[in-house]
């Protein structure tokens, strides 16, 4: 497992702050993702993106209620405890290809769920607070929950090459 945390999480509301950063960020790259995917005219991996955009607002939903009677740190983007530069389940732009198909698109989500539950392991491992510790391995277990639904998901998928979108417009390089 790789090490998602750059440093201590010590109260309940920065854990808080930091969950539901990388739950919306989540979902807002996969709807970005999904708009990519339909502008290159791919369909099935834009459909899948949406899917898992409103699987990533259901997190935030959840997160949210957790957070109705505490008052969250306001954290500069560059100050969040993680080691990437966005939060563990936010897929990387570079990671996607107009031509990707459902399967590669589930293992890059695959990908990132098992980032965010490293992330969630690792808090609930190393902080001091006691609280901390018991919520954040609450979450590690939804987002355990969370890579299952993905590993079914990509079990079952059938990825056929000839299905994956044609180039309508393949890059030109002049000679």
């Amino acid at each position: 497992m790789n090490d998602m945390l750059a440093g201590e999480i010590s109260s309940v509301a920065e854990f808080l702050a930091h969950a539901l950063e990388m739950e919306v960020e989540s979902a807002e790259r996969y709807r970005e993702l999904a708009d990519n995917m339909e502008v290159h005219n791919n369909p099935q991996v834009a459909t899948l993106f949406r899917r898992l955009a409103v699987e990533g607002d259901a997190h935030v939903e959840q997160v949210t209620r957790r957070c109705a009677s505490i008052e969250l740190p306001n954290i500069a983007p560059w100050a969040f405890k993680w080691t990437s530069p966005d939060g563990p389940e936010s897929p990387a732009m570079e990671d996607l290809h107009y031509l990707m198909s459902r399967r590669q698109a589930l293992e890059l989500a695959l990908h990132n769920e098992v980032r965010g539950l490293a992330f969630y392991i690792q808090v609930a491992d190393r902080s001091l607070d006691a609280e901390v510790r018991q919520l954040a391995g609450e979450m590690a277990r939804e987002e355990h929950a969370h890579v299952a639904m993905l590993e079914n998901w990509l079990r079952r998928e059938v990825d056929n090459e000839l299905a994956s979108p044609g180039d309508l417009d393949p890059p030109n390089m002049p000679e």
